[in-house]
């Protein structure tokens, strides 16, 4: 169960927009974040939720998408996230979110799996700009986006080829193909 939730958990990036998430469903990934690990148990991530069209139009200017795909400037509107939940530090409970930052962020993206949903991590984030945009304090770190919906593209993996090119890309029926290298490589003995 869990190997399939993990292989059907690809960096989706775009949508059905116009299937809405509801702030239940923001707040059942939440729920789940807060029940894994933390370190030294400081429990110091925050969660900005948004699932109505209006905040979901404050957040997306703020977001670059694919960096690979360069002539990509991200979902057109109709395929863009129903809702993203925003991960915070809050950082007068701790400076360093290093690792309960992954572990929150692929487990409530598991759990949207799970329901039928993907998404996509978003590090490279415009944080002054978001930060302004949404009024947040400045004791909160921005640390990651998590972009929600029902996917509406392929996500397909393949080994790396000879080359050994590690870029993903689209192919002329826009499925996505992500390079994986192959797990011999992954182990060191």
């Amino acid at each position: 169960m869990v190997k399939e939730l993990i292989r059907k958990n690809r960096s989706y990036r775009r949508f059905y927009e116009n299937e809405p998430l509801t702030r239940e469903t923001l707040v059942e990934l939440v729920e789940l974040a807060r029940c894994v690990p933390s370190a030294a148990n400081r429990q110091p991530l925050k969660y900005l939720l948004s699932s109505t069209p209006e905040r979901n139009r404050q957040i997306f200017p703020h977001l670059r998408w694919a960096g690979y795909l360069t002539d990509w400037e991200g979902p057109a509107p109709g395929e863009r996230p129903a809702g993203y939940i925003l991960i915070l530090g809050d950082t007068t409970i701790s400076k360093n979110f290093d690792c309960d930052l992954g572990i929150a962020a692929q487990s409530m993206l598991l759990g949207a799996v799970e329901a039928g949903l993907g998404g996509c991590m978003i590090g490279a984030i415009d944080r002054e700009g978001l930060r302004q945009a949404l009024h947040i304090p400045a004791h909160f770190q921005i640390l990651l986006v998590l972009a929600l919906g029902r996917p509406k593209e392929e996500v397909v993996l393949e080994l790396v080829d000879e080359t050994g090119d590690i870029r993903y890309w689209r192919d002329e029926k826009a499925v996505h193909h992500v390079p994986k290298r192959p797990l011999a490589e992954l182990i060191v003995d």
